[in-house]
């Protein structure tokens, strides 16, 4: 059998060794390719997705923390299918095709849900998803005035609970939906992404996806993005992907402050710069999302990467926030947040004035 770059690619980001899954997803076409593209791995059944003991709301597991993440897979059947209205990076949220993730940033909120590690889950039940958006795009009709998530388009987020770029790897649920929304007039997805999947390159989206790769200075990356592609080769990627038919978007974000974090700031600036070309920039824009940190993950990073609570945890500078779900999250103070954050913006008027800020906070 030939390996190809995709195959060499996926086995060093994942390596399952089990790969549980719901009879009803092993059933269909897309579990069934999920199973194939592994075909070594132990495969467990199990009643749900949600309820997996030696995945999911184990404490202990906080020891096995990104082996998990490596080693195990989850194949399920997405229940309940509905678009969420939005309003700030899209109008919509779009049904999962896939929870978890591959990667292990230290302040993803994601964890919270499922609890501790919370590796892939991949829905297998992607016909009913891309059959449920095309209708719902299609009762929306033509946007009937400008938003800050689009001038003429309604934006569908597509990948909150996981990265699309990883999931690609694993399914071709991505694959679908770009298929989808490149046949869209009205509405175009969009998804954040720390990790760059070249084989995206190969597919058509006709300028219907926007892909927003996530940036922080590289020094803060290498301690808190773990896993994922390094700072460089994220903005070494954005010609590439604006020249295959993206719309290329940045997100400024998390913004972690730490001694010496503006002038990161503005060595990254710098290099976003020099590395697009004016075609890039022309059609850049930028979200920028101060840091939200959690207790309750706080605890758990203590367990497996502790380094990072140095900069995460900074109660001189955080003030605490009940979550919608009842958790408690911590923000930076209201009054300092404003200040920090027009430094900030301050910088990228003056390092990148090409960059549009589509929205701050």
């Amino acid at each position: 059998m030939t390996t190809t770059p995709a195959d060499v690619e996926r086995d060093r980001m994942l390596s399952p060794s089990r790969i549980y899954f719901e009879p009803a997803a092993a059933e269909l076409p897309r579990g069934q390719q999920v199973l194939a593209r592994f075909p070594d791995a132990t495969r467990v059944e199990v009643a749900s997705h949600w309820q997996i003991p030696e995945l999911h709301g184990d404490e202990t597991n906080v020891r096995r923390w990104v082996r998990i993440k490596r080693e195990a897979l989850v194949l399920g059947v997405k229940k309940s299918l509905t678009a969420r209205p939005n309003g700030r990076s899209a109008d919509f949220i779009a049904p999962s095709t896939a929870n978890g993730c591959a990667m292990a940033c230290a302040y993803c909120y994601v964890p919270r849900h499922k609890g501790y590690s919370n590796p892939i889950t991949v829905f297998a039940n992607i016909d009913r998803i891309t059959g449920y958006l095309a209708r719902h795009i299609a009762r929306q009709g033509p946007k009937p005035e400008p938003n800050q998530c689009d001038p003429a388009a309604w934006v569908y987020d597509i990948g909150e609970n996981s990265d699309c770029s990883v999931d690609a790897l694993v399914s071709d649920n991505v694959a679908d939906l770009i298929g989808l929304f490149a046949a869209q007039p009205t509405a175009k997805a969009s998804f954040a992404t720390k990790y760059v999947n070249r084989g995206l390159l190969d597919l058509s989206p006709r300028g219907r996806t926007r892909v927003r790769f996530s940036l922080m200075p590289a020094r803060a990356a290498k301690l808190l993005d773990l896993r994922t592609s390094p700072i460089p080769e994220r903005l070494r990627a954005l010609d590439d992907f604006v020249e295959a038919g993206y719309e290329v978007h940045v997100n400024l974000s998390p913004v972690v402050v730490y001694p010496g974090w503006l002038d990161d700031w503005a060595e990254l600036l710098s290099d976003l710069g020099d590395a697009t070309a004016e075609a890039t920039k022309a059609q850049l824009a930028a979200e920028v999302i101060m840091l939200t940190h959690n207790r309750a993950l706080h605890e758990v990073n203590l367990g497996w990467h502790p380094k990072a609570e140095q900069v995460l945890w900074r109660p001189d500078l955080q003030e605490t926030k009940r979550s919608e779900g009842g958790g408690i999250n911590v923000r930076y103070r209201a009054g300092q947040k404003r200040l920090l954050l027009d430094e900030l913006l301050d910088l990228v008027a003056e390092r990148a004035p090409y960059l549009r800020i589509r929205y701050a906070f």
